[in-house]
């Protein structure tokens, strides 16, 4: 075996079934060992950020890393976006990432770039191989650190792969959690009796349907209260579910539904802070007053977390599954008027089939989103965890690859589903089971309320012309269809519902553009 059949071959043999490609010269015996070794399919990517995103939606739904194959530092470079957010979402994702002849380095060929520094913009796992003797352990090194929730980059000179290996020997990636700390949940516990006002935030894995059954256990125990972080990387969502309210995204609004409780306990969340920096306002949501435990430091496993918590407080733990009763909505009891984001939120959850998959980037307008979600079939939901536009349709396509046998909805914002519009044919080509719901407002919503909220009073000329897409509107219906996905334009909520009940009812892809009211 050559070095490229050698990271293949490793990869295989630790469960990754996929990888998201889109290679170049440098990849080629990478490319022929996708072929060479069987169990695991290539899918290609028109953009890296697909691949990348791709990769995040798969690894969110599947548990376990996909590869992606990019192509030097560029390749690399068009990812990175989609990268951050899988980051954010603690999502497992093995980057290989060719690099030219170690040799041919210095002659500053045109592809030459720092791919190292790339990498490290991304906190996670990166390496470069220097050795064939170790290119199968740096191989498995890098999926067990994907294993932690963490992105890892292995780099691959182009003559190591072609090179034959001496060693043949597949090395297997180690993975196991940190043990609990004890200690600190007692702590939590002797919190949550004390009958101080407390508060629960769960996140990340604390978030799926174990999770929020636990959360729920201990709240009606301790009467504590339970949120839930802005933006879950995954959660379960429905009818006879836990709906922790999400903390508010703007600062003012959470820092005001953060402050009246004395104590807070963290379950897998990141540092609860502004998404951005505001004049005369501070970084950090809770206040220096508050007492805060962090029961996820490290790398440990959140569900036994809660199940120790849930011990300690005398809550109850056993048969505590979801009930999932449905209360099925009549369609003409739903807005039949034109679209706006709460009448797009009231149909699709409506009309929503039990144990789909959501993708939501719908940006402003799927705010209302879980709050009509909670009374939906049961369904998971993944959102926009780092905040870098155009993951929708890719972590959309990965899910899809991820669950064949489960129907994925893509509810996306028009302005962010430009990033990454080439997942569509993605999506013909393997004639997924998505569903693409684009929300035409035909604006950057979003700048313009930042915009407002900077003291501004009026949108004038410049701030217009970033900020509009009307001019000229994008025909995302010709567009789709372009790329081998059939698609409808509606602006009603009644056509909405015929035509979301024909793409439910259809096999493969489908657009439906929902042209909103002004």
């Amino acid at each position: 075996m050559n070095g490229a059949q050698i990271v293949i071959k490793t990869a295989v043999a630790a469960g990754i079934k996929i990888c998201f490609a889109n290679p170049g010269t440098t990849e080629m015996p990478l490319v022929e060992a996708l072929d060479s070794m069987p169990g695991i399919t290539a899918k290609l990517g028109l953009f890296e950020g697909c691949c990348t995103g791709a990769a995040d939606g798969y690894a969110r739904m599947s548990g376990m890393p996909a590869l992606t194959l990019l192509h030097l530092g560029p390749g690399l470079a068009n990812g990175i976006a989609n990268l951050h957010n899988a980051h954010r979402a603690q999502t497992p994702v093995v980057n290989i990432v060719g690099d030219h002849a170690s040799w041919h380095l210095a002659s500053d060929a045109p592809l030459v770039m720092d791919i190292e520094a790339l990498a490290g913009s991304i906190p996670g796992w990166q390496r470069t191989s220097s050795s064939l003797d170790r290119l199968s352990q740096d191989t498995a090194d890098a999926i067990a650190a994907a294993m932690h929730g963490q992105v890892a980059t292995l780099i691959v000179p182009h003559d190591l792969q072609w090179t034959a290996c001496r060693n043949e020997t597949i090395c297997t990636p180690s993975f196991s959690y940190d043990a609990i700390d004890s200690g600190l949940i007692a702590a939590a516990a002797g919190t949550l009796k004390k009958g101080k006002k407390t508060l629960m935030i769960l996140g990340g894995k604390a978030l799926r349907e174990d999770g929020l059954m636990l959360g729920e256990q201990i709240r009606k125990a301790t009467s504590c209260d339970l949120l839930s972080d802005t933006f879950p990387a995954r959660t379960e969502i429905g009818a006879g579910l836990p709906n922790p309210a999400r903390i508010p995204y703007f600062p003012e609004q959470a820092t005001e539904t953060l402050a009246p409780y004395e104590a807070i306990i963290q379950v897998d969340t990141k540092p609860i802070v502004s998404f951005f920096g505001y004049k005369g306002m501070a970084s950090e949501l809770i206040s220096n007053d508050q007492t805060v435990i962090n029961l996820t430091p490290g790398n440990q496993d959140p569900y036994e977390i809660l199940k120790t918590l849930a011990d300690d407080t005398g809550a109850k733990t056993s048969d505590i599954s979801a009930t999932k009763e449905y209360q099925p909505q009549e369609e003409k009891d739903l807005p039949q008027e034109k679209l706006n984001g709460g009448t797009i939120c009231q149909i699709i959850s409506a009309l929503l089939p039990e144990n789909a998959i959501v993708v939501e980037e719908a940006v402003t307008s799927g705010a209302f989103y879980p709050i009509f979600a909670a009374g939906a079939r049961p369904h998971s939901l993944m959102t926009l965890t780092g905040g870098s536009l155009g993951m929708g349709m890719p972590c959309a396509t990965g899910a899809a690859l991820a669950c064949p046998d489960r129907p994925v909805i893509s509810f996306q914002g028009d302005g962010a589903g430009m990033y990454t519009p080439q997942c569509l044919w993605m999506q013909a080509r393997d004639n997924l089971n998505i569903t693409t719901l684009i929300c035409s407002n035909r604006s950057y919503d979003i700048l313009k309320i930042e915009y407002l909220r900077a003291g501004n009073t009026e949108i004038l000329k410049n701030t217009a012309a970033l900020t509009d897409l009307d001019n000229p509107p994008i025909d995302w219906a010709g567009m789709s269809r372009s790329m081998g996905v059939p698609a409808a334009s509606v602006s009603t909520g009644k056509d909405l519902m015929v035509a979301l009940n024909n793409a439910l009812q259809a096999p493969g892809p489908y657009l439906i553009e929902m042209v909103m009211e002004k």
